[in-house]
Formats: structure tokens, sequence, C-alpha cells
């Protein structure tokens, strides 16, 4: 056995005891037996699909965003976006929504925020702080999540219940024993102890320790699939330093230059929100683009690749079949609406292509640097049949970032069929989306609460007809409920409020 140091940690026994022994005092605590008596009684079914992504976390302070990545990975929910080269893949990086990683690497991430980085990473959660539930509840849940492998649990707890060193930490339980009432835990510290069998108790004692850094209880949450992939085609991003603002801005001057203003007619109302749109708006939502490096020149889809495609351009479709979105056209086709916003160019599928195809380099260089830093000398837009007489666009393009060259293939999704290929040399590109389809969906997704001061009975009607998600098709509303999900999310942040309110944002 190692001895305590900088070397691994020797692992207090009792309460805890290695899942790997084989020998002890008491028979009922080897960590073998304790496993198979587990499978015969059912209770290890989630362990076979965590122990396929079980990872060490990268920094000393990772512990949150390595147990998340290893259960979003065991769930196999999809990034939508790269981890390097070619593949999606959730990894500690990507983990930076809701508090940046350099935040995170020096003094970790409290229970409240690895909430609301997982529901941002499209997973269903439940959340508890222990102070909020009992240990018989917390027994079911574990109970539940051992017993499948459709959900998991991440405790976040205090190591010196179990006679540990350290203070707060969080790890995966990767099974349970009844009849001890033991649990098992994946920790992601590997490098300091290895997973290990703890009593029930013993651990419900760490979660009643107060977190100094939020004031409240540490706790537990249950991560699960969503019945339906969300945000197949727009995003909200928090990964500049002004969202914040922006969520701000959404979330409550909106509502209020609604009611401060004599709004008497939709235009008016488009008018007021988007001549008071921040600056940099246009980095805040995006399209969940297709991505891929050119490799060994081949250009064909796979299926998977039309799946997603597909259904993608079936969101735009919809979109684009809205009375709302309509209405945003014709306003942006306006001259009041040219002097509002000076995107027209945004919805020339070159400069698109050209954007996105920068924002594609980026994500597969792992970074999320200025968009200046990156140049595309060169965009082809192409256009064939696909095998089933469909029509696919694809972006071709080479990315310049200093002495480096990256191609890459973007798949961009149209619901017009009427695009034609074409090439754009341009520079200075800004970043998409900032076109009527991204407008309509974000007057969509606000809460129905930001038309309430508009006076004009007539108009508000007018206005709840067209942003109603009654007439969206099921598709749309996902998407739609999916934003309106994350925009709650960011708000809760920018307020500070996401360790005080755990429970799954309004719908």
């Amino acid at each position: 056995m190692a001895m305590a140091g900088l070397y691994r940690r020797l692992l207090p026994s009792p309460p805890c005891f290695d899942f790997a022994s084989s020998h002890g005092k008491v028979t009922f605590s080897y960590g073998k037996q304790l496993f198979v008596e587990g499978i015969q009684n059912g209770t290890m079914e989630g362990f076979y699909r965590l122990i396929s992504y079980f990872q060490t976390q990268s920094e000393p302070a990772y512990c949150g965003l390595a147990s998340l990545a290893m259960v979003l990975n065991a769930l196999a929910i999809d990034p939508g976006r790269k981890w390097k080269g070619p593949w999606r893949w959730f990894d500690e990086s990507m983990l930076d929504c809701c508090e940046p990683l350099e935040i995170v690497k020096a003094r970790g991430i409290t229970f409240g925020k690895l909430v609301c980085l997982a529901h941002c990473a499209g997973a269903k959660v439940e959340a508890f702080h222990a102070s909020q539930s009992t240990i018989n509840d917390f027994r079911k849940y574990v109970l539940k999540c051992s017993s499948s492998d459709d959900c998991h649990l991440i405790s976040s707890y205090h190591r010196g219940a179990l006679k540990q060193t350290g203070t707060g930490h969080f790890s995966p339980i990767g099974g349970y024993h009844v009849g001890k009432d033991m649990a098992l835990i994946l920790d992601v510290a590997r490098f300091k102890y290895p997973p290990h069998w703890v009593p029930l108790t013993a651990l419900w004692e760490g979660m009643n320790y107060i977190d100094e850094s939020t004031g409240k209880s540490r706790g537990f949450m249950l991560i699960s699939r969503p019945h339906t992939e969300p945000g197949m085609l727009y995003t909200l991003s928090c990964k500049h330093e002004s969202w914040n603002s922006i969520a701000k801005f959404l979330m409550d001057d909106v509502p209020f230059l609604l009611k401060s203003e004599d709004v008497q007619d939709i235009y008016k109302v488009f008018s007021i929100i988007f001549t008071s749109l921040p600056s940099n708006f246009e980095e805040f939502i995006k399209w969940i683009a297709e991505i891929r490096r050119h490799e060994d020149g081949d250009s064909s889809l796979s299926e998977e690749e039309k799946t997603r495609l597909a259904v993608k351009e079936e969101v735009l479709r919809h979109v684009h079949e809205t009375s709302l979105f309509k209405h945003v056209s014709s306003f942006l086709s306006s001259s009041c609406g040219r002097q509002t916003l000076t995107s027209g160019d945004g919805d020339a599928l070159p400069v698109i292509a050209a954007s996105v195809c920068c924002q594609g380099a980026e994500i597969l260089g792992g970074k999320h640097s200025s968009p200046a830093v990156y140049c595309c000398p060169e965009t082809c837009v192409k256009c064939w049949k696909a095998e089933d007489d469909k029509s696919i666009t694809m972006v071709s393009g080479t990315v310049v970032n200093g002495n480096t060259e990256q191609g890459v293939d973007v798949l961009i999704p149209s619901s017009s069929g009427k695009l034609c290929c074409t090439c754009s040399s341009k520079k200075n590109i800004r970043m998409h989306p900032a076109s009527s389809d991204v407008l309509t969906v974000l007057l969509l997704s606000l809460p129905s609460t930001t038309w309430d001061g508009i006076t004009d009975e007539k108009l508000l009607k007018e206005i709840h007809d067209l942003v109603s998600h009654e007439n969206l098709s099921t598709l749309l509303q996902e998407e739609v409920l999916h934003l309106r999900r994350q925009l709650h999310i960011l708000k809760r942040c920018q307020e500070g409020k996401v360790d005080e309110d755990l429970q799954a944002p309004l719908s």
C-alpha cells in the first residue's frame, strides 16, 4: 500500500473500503464481495456505463467538471461541437459555460453552477441540496440510478465526513449495496484515492456540510438524457465576457422598454427591441453548424450527418413558416429595419459561409479567441443532389490562423433549395447569425411576461398570437423551449442565484 504523501493517499478504512480490495478484517467489507453481491441484486446497472467513461480530473479543482463530463459521455449526450480533430466528445475544457475555466481552476465550482452546466450541456437534471432533502430520499435516488443505466448520480460532499484529506469534492456514484447500505464512489481524483465503498450515512453526512462560498449545504444531482435532443440548430453562448449584460437586457430591459414606450403597432415593438440590442449581440446566439475537417479528400456525407442536417433544415423550415418570421423579415427589409440593423448582408450565403467556416476552425482548434484571429481568404459554397434527390449545401473553406491553415467543411441548413454555387473572398467577416430567422427564434424564446407592459389590448393580443407556442410544430417548440431554459439559466448566473434555485428552468 502506498504511503501517505504526494503520490496517492492512504484510503481511511473504515469508513471507506477499496473497490479492488480482497483482504480485510471483516468479511462483508471486501470491496470485491460488495461488488459481486451488488451485481447479483441488480444495483450495479449504472456501473458499466460509468466505468466505460471513467476519467481522472485533469486539474486539482476540476472534480466537478470531470464528474459531469464522465456522466454526459456515459449517457451518450452529443455535445454538438467538436472536441479535437473531427471528434465530438465532452471534455472538461468544453464545460466553460456559466463559469470561466480560469476561475474553476483556481477555486473549483459550486454545486449550483455545476447543475447549471449540466442543463447547458443538454441534460435532464434533478438537483437537491442536502438541507432540502432527506437521507431516505437520497437512498431512493441512489437505488434508482444504480438499478438503471439511463440516469446517473453525482454527489457533492465534504471529504472530512469520510476521514479523507481535503475539503469539498464531486464524484459520481457507481453502485449500491442494499444489504450493507453502502455506495460505491467512482472518485475522479484517481491520483489520490481509488474507487471505494462508503456507508451511505457517512456520505449523507458529508453532503450536509456547508459550502462556505455559497452558505448552502452540498447535495446531489440526478442526470439523465432528455426525451429529445435539444438545441439542434440554435444555442445561446456565454463564452464571451458580455453575455451577462445581454441576458439582463433580454430578461429585464426589454419588458421595461416596452412598458415605457408608446407602443402602438408590431413594427414599433420590433424597432424598440432591435434598436436597443447590444452591439455584440451576434456573439450571443449562434447556429449549431455541422463542422468537419478535410480528411482524405472524401466529401461524402455519413448517414449520421445527413440525419442531423435534415433535422436542422426541418427546424429552419418551421421557423420560416411562422407568421412572426414573415413580420420580422418585412420589418428588416423596410427602410426602418435597415437603419435599425446594419446587417443587411448577414443573410448572404457567402458571408454566412465564411463566418461559420471561421467559427468551425476555431472550434476544431480547441480555442475560443477573437474572430479577428481567423481569416477566411476563400470559401466555396457547393450544392449537390444527395441520393434521395435532396439538395445539400456545404461550405468548403481554407481558414488561416497565423502560419497555419485549416481546411474545413461546414454543412449549411437551408429551407430554400434555390441556392447556387458561389465563392467569396472576404477577410473582414462578422459572426453569423444576425438574420431574420435568429431574431424570430429569439422573440419566441423570451418569457411570456415580456409583453405584459404593452397597454394596447389589440396589439398585446397580436403579439401573443405571434409568439404563442401553441401554434408551433413540436420540433420548433422543443427548440424554442430549450433556448428559453438556457436564457433562464444565464439570468440565474447573472444574478448569482444558481445555488439558491436548483429546479429545472421554466418552460
